[in-house]
């Protein structure tokens, strides 16, 4: 703490003890988000802790952004205030675990990085693979619903939730749902917590549904040529007897990044990345099904080598970091589609774009129906909110929506980050002023300005 605390330093000293609050402004400025600096950082070691201190919060009026390991922050909008950081790092033990019964509660300070190492000692794993990785924290996986290609297979974090312990800033921890898959007492209410940014509460604990890990991974990689052939290959792909645990599109822009870490040339088209799980015989028999529906259309498939593999996984999921490498003024837009229109987004898009004389990479969750889109150009700035206008018009003419993960440095516009909510605003008010009467939580960062 500072020399001379504040008498608000002191009463989350006395909650937490002192080691856990930081109030020097140059220590809180690395907490920084959307251009604020809160005024107190504070590191609970409970779940008990989190709950104190939310109440206080409230009683006080502090604002309060909840974090795990910072891999989603960039998200949403600016808030409106920011008094209070609230770290759960310090929250990651294991509190339950039955491998036989394929189920696990963790805190959600744990990173999921961790947590397969753990799972993997049995064999099993928690197949996801969001933005952040290994690094990412279970709390904020869940808050964000934050899924990458493993969603095609196994669903969304979402999917994955068997029931959460919850802080209030009422000060209470309350429960939903259980510890076993048949158990769905609360599951209306584990759902509606998962994706609402802790906007509403913080999620301190989780139990999560598992699954049995592959016995080998292989990756292969197919050149369409054009968009519209890798729509074609899409399609045959998902209504053939193949199983890929993901796939992934990538346009010229973002196989160029890929490749060498700049947009490719004019030669080369996209590129569809597939992944398959199972026995040696298993792999082997997608091989050839795979290899024929290539030649089918004319597109031939090489295999990715064991010895690169994770890092290229690991690229496509973290794209933006191909985008900050070359392009740290990059723009980051995401589309959520039916499957069907992907392609026909991408080409939409690109095509607007590039009439603005923007660079264009595109990411799609092929099965899925998430497109992430990074542009970037001399005239970003100037055009920038055009393109999110075009792009959000063009995701809703295909039956979709679209939001802004990130708007190019220097950006003065307005931050139009979520677009319209739609009917369902009203009814999320209402639960934001139900859970969290004061609106501390994260105030002006989710949909509507929630």
């Amino acid at each position: 703490m500072t020399a001379v605390a504040d008498s608000v330093s002191l009463a989350l000293a006395a909650i937490l003890g002192d080691s856990q609050v930081v109030s020097e402004p140059e220590a809180c400025a690395a907490w920084a988000v959307g251009g604020k600096v809160p005024k107190y950082c504070v590191a609970p070691a409970t779940a008990e802790c989190v709950a104190a201190v939310l109440k206080f919060a409230a009683d006080h009026d502090l604002a309060v952004i909840p974090r795990g390991n910072g891999t989603k922050l960039a998200q949403g909008s600016p808030p409106r205030r920011y008094d209070l950081a609230l770290s759960l790092k310090a929250l990651t033990r294991v509190r339950h675990y039955e491998p036989s019964d394929l189920t696990i509660s963790v805190e959600a300070g744990m990173k999921l990085g961790d947590l397969q190492d753990f799972l993997g000692r049995q064999g099993l794993w928690l197949p996801l693979d969001p933005r952040g990785g290994a690094s990412a924290t279970i709390g904020g996986i869940l808050a964000a619903n934050s899924a990458g290609p493993l969603r095609l297979r196994f669903g969304s974090a979402r999917d994955m939730v068997l029931g959460l312990k919850v802080a209030t800033t009422e000060g209470k921890l309350i429960k939903s749902g259980g510890r076993v898959v048949k158990n769905v007492a609360g599951y209306d209410l584990s759902k509606l917590l998962v994706g609402s940014c802790g906007t509403l509460g913080l999620i301190v604990e989780a139990s999560l549904k598992l699954f049995p890990r592959p016995a080998s991974l292989a990756t292969w990689v197919l050149e369409p040529g054009t968009l519209g052939r890798a729509r074609d290959l899409r399609r045959q792909i998902l209504n053939s007897p193949l199983e890929p645990l993901r796939m992934v599109l990538l346009d010229s822009g973002a196989a160029g990044l890929l490749r060498n870490g700049t947009p490719s040339g004019e030669k080369q088209g996209p590129e569809l990345w597939i992944e398959f799980g199972g026995s040696a015989r298993i792999l082997e028999r997608h091989a050839r099904d795979l290899a024929e529906m290539g030649r089918s259309v004319g597109v031939p498939s090489r295999r990715i080598s064991e010895e690169s593999v994770e890092r290229r996984w690991d690229q496509l999921i973290n794209f933006e970091r191909l985008l900050e490498d070359s392009h740290p003024e990059a723009m980051v837009l995401k589309a959520t589609l039916p499957i069907a229109g992907s392609e026909q987004f991408l080409s939409m898009t690109r095509q607007a774009a590039e009439g603005e004389e923007m660079k264009v990479a595109g990411f799609v969750q092929s099965g899925v129906g998430t497109v992430h889109l990074g542009l970037w150009g001399e005239k970003l700035q100037a055009v920038a909110a055009r393109l999110v206008m075009n792009a959000r018009k063009a995701a809703e003419s295909l039956g979709g929506a679209l939001v802004v993960e990130r708007y190019p440095d220097g950006f003065s516009g307005e931050c139009d980050v979520w677009g319209a909510a739609g009917d369902l605003l009203q009814a999320m008010r209402g639960l934001k002023r139900a859970w969290d009467p004061r609106s501390i939580l994260s105030p002006g960062r989710f949909v509507g300005g929630i």
